[in-house]
């Protein structure tokens, strides 16, 4: 009687599973090229975190330098032979978009440790991009599409 339902469950699935590897791949480049390019045009909403967060470095060119690292990943995510240096370049970086939630809890949360400022939001959503690099990883291997 749903034969035609499980027919189409399966072809759905495979489609998704066929091509989640690249739309995240790409959805991810997306997302740190975008994000990168806001840091050295001066128009990032992070940039005041930033410059509080590594309060021991000049913050213009930090920034500057950080948006342009961003953008690094971006691009090599775009093309399969540069994947690995993407990963590393991101598993270089995203530990330190993590250091507000230490360094400045009163900026990341309005009551420790589940209630999250808009800020700490912001970062907690970085845990994703950990796991979508992950995925993107364990396939690095695979055969391309």
């Amino acid at each position: 009687m749903y034969l035609w339902l499980d027919k189409a469950d399966r072809l759905v699935a495979g489609w998704m599973d066929k091509y989640c590897q690249f739309l995240m791949r790409i959805s991810l480049a997306f997302i740190f090229i975008w994000f990168g390019a806001l840091k050295p045009m001066g128009i990032s909403p992070e940039i005041e975190l930033i410059k509080r967060t590594v309060y021991w470095i000049r913050p213009e060119p930090f920034v500057i330098v950080l948006g342009w690292w961003e953008i690094a990943i971006g691009v090599a995510l775009l093309f399969r032979p540069f994947i690995r240096v993407a990963l590393l370049l991101l598993l270089i970086q995203l530990p330190g978009t993590f250091l507000p939630l230490i360094l400045l809890p009163e900026i990341c949360f309005t009551s420790f440790p589940l209630g999250l400022t808009l800020e700490g939001q912001y970062i907690i959503k970085n845990l994703f991009l950990v796991s979508a690099a992950f995925v993107i990883g364990g396939k690095v291997r695979s055969k391309p599409l």
